[in-house]
């Protein structure tokens, strides 16, 4: 298998509030929700970079898609990465993330290993990683 991942799907509770926190708070680009005239249809796609896409998606339209139970979720799961181009950057981000209604989780700091990064959650739950690393160009 190569390894070619187009969507990124995350599973959200409400659908709309999560378009408002990604579109209205974060500024993502997205036709908003489509698919609602499917029963288990109704999903939101935003595109990240060439190639690949966020998609927003009712958890218990996973759960009927995969015929798994829905169970409790965990913010441990995974983490979503933003890399940025400099310190002032991770932090524009975490407070437009604030404002947005994030919950901060671990304020912007320096790293062990020479970086420096903040987490996040959206409405969701989903951890999202904003970080500045010396090492990768953006």
């Amino acid at each position: 298998m190569k390894p070619r991942i187009t969507v990124i799907t995350v599973g959200v509770n409400d659908l709309e509030k999560s378009l408002r926190f990604y579109r209205d708070g974060l500024g993502f680009t997205t036709e908003g929700i489509i698919g609602k005239e499917f029963e288990y249809g109704a999903v939101v796609f935003i595109q990240l970079q060439a190639g690949l896409r966020l998609a927003l998606w009712p958890r218990k339209s996973i759960a009927h898609d995969t015929g798994l139970t829905l169970y409790p979720t965990s913010a441990t799961e995974m983490t979503l990465g933003h890399n940025v181009s400099s310190k002032p950057e991770v932090d524009a981000v975490m407070a437009q993330a604030q404002t947005a209604g994030a919950v901060i989780v671990k304020p912007a700091h320096d790293t062990f290993w020479g970086g420096y990064s903040g987490y996040f959650q959206d409405p969701d739950g989903h951890l999202w990683e904003v970080v500045w690393n010396p090492q990768w160009a953006e």
